[in-house]
């Protein structure tokens, strides 16, 4: 093949290999950090993705294939957020739970929320917390039901300014 028609070739055979970074990568950026949930006098044990930046909380679980059963995203926010606000699934392709947790750390709504597959984002439903929320934690679809855990339940990780109780308490 004469050397001016491979170039083209080499730099096709480039593009088709290339694939943007893979999610893992982004995680790896992200701080982790143990969280806890206290349900029914059971304590539930997590490793969790902090997202503390506006641009760490939009891109959140985005392009993944795979969350290990022991993880979860914690969505942080320095202020209240409105009972209105919510999290949506434009771009995430496995199905999550949601618990938005008050500045104590209670459970005040759960949510299951499934894979938009969209490729709009004004397509994609959002889900509404029902409650005003400091943080916000998803997990694997499922993982709240077969814990048990419920709305009043308590989630504790390092740095959070106050503590609750467990509803069952």
């Amino acid at each position: 093949m004469p050397a001016k028609r491979m170039l083209p070739v080499a730099w096709l055979a480039l593009l088709l290999a290339w694939q943007p970074p893979a999610a893992a990568d982004v995680a790896a950026t992200l701080q982790r950090a143990p969280l806890e949930i206290e349900a029914g006098g059971e304590r539930h044990r997590l490793e969790v993705e902090l997202a503390r930046t506006p641009a760490e909380r939009r891109r959140g679980l985005m392009e993944r294939d795979h969350l290990d059963a022991d993880a979860g995203m914690l969505f942080l926010y320095e202020e209240v957020q409105s009972s209105r606000a919510g999290f949506w699934m434009y771009r995430t392709r496995i199905p999550l739970d949601i618990a938005f947790l008050d500045a104590a750390g209670r459970i005040v709504a759960l949510h299951t929320m499934q894979p938009c597959p969209s490729r709009s984002p004004y397509d994609c439903p959002v889900t509404v917390a029902g409650a005003a929320y400091h943080a916000a934690l998803e997990v694997n679809a499922g993982y709240f039901e077969a814990r048990g855990i419920e709305e009043g339940d308590c989630v504790s990780w390092p740095g959070r300014r106050s503590g609750c109780r467990s509803a069952a308490e």
